[in-house]
């Protein structure tokens, strides 16, 4: 059984604080279990990303978009790059699944699509996965991550500090 698409969201957002990288982050449990990703994600199966598992995010944080104040923690601007709805391809509880230490799902994103594995590194510590884009019609192999942050939308953006503490 399938997890449910309704109840199952996921969200990538750009993050330039001391040093840019990319907040990917699934729903499950009621926050947002969060992975910070060093060189982004990836549609190119041959490029195993790595991803740091961070303190969970509430809700909330979902759509958050803004410049987080000098002092706080994560300061810099944070946009989002994608979102929409993932569903677990193996298993039927995401909770499981990341207890498990592999996560097995169907990205449905603006940008990204089809199969992907999150998997928990063996003897690398506890916080450290590897996000891996599944061979499907969605992987691109030449595929370069394009930064969303424009001076224009940069120009948009307004301090603010993010709607929650994070966890």
């Amino acid at each position: 059984m399938k997890a449910s698409l309704a109840k199952t969201r996921f969200v990538v957002q750009e993050h330039h604080a001391r040093q840019r990288h990319y907040d990917f982050r699934l729903e499950m449990a009621g926050v947002l279990k969060s992975w910070a990703l060093p060189k982004g994600p990836s549609l190119n199966p041959a490029e195993k990303r790595l991803a740091v598992m961070v303190n969970d995010h509430s809700i909330e944080y979902f759509d958050f978009e803004g410049i987080i104040p000098a002092g706080q923690s994560g300061a810099g601007p944070v946009v989002v790059w994608d979102q929409g709805a993932y569903e677990l391809l193996e298993g039927g509880d995401p909770v499981k699944a990341l207890e498990a230490g592999k996560i097995v799902m169907a990205l449905h994103g603006k940008i990204l699509k089809g199969g992907f594995t999150l998997v928990k590194m063996k003897g690398r510590g506890e916080k450290n996965w590897l996000l891996i884009k599944k061979k499907d019609e969605y992987s691109h192999t030449s595929w370069t991550l394009q930064q969303a942050l424009t001076e224009q939308k940069k120009s948009r953006l307004r301090k603010k500090m993010p709607p929650c503490e994070t966890r």
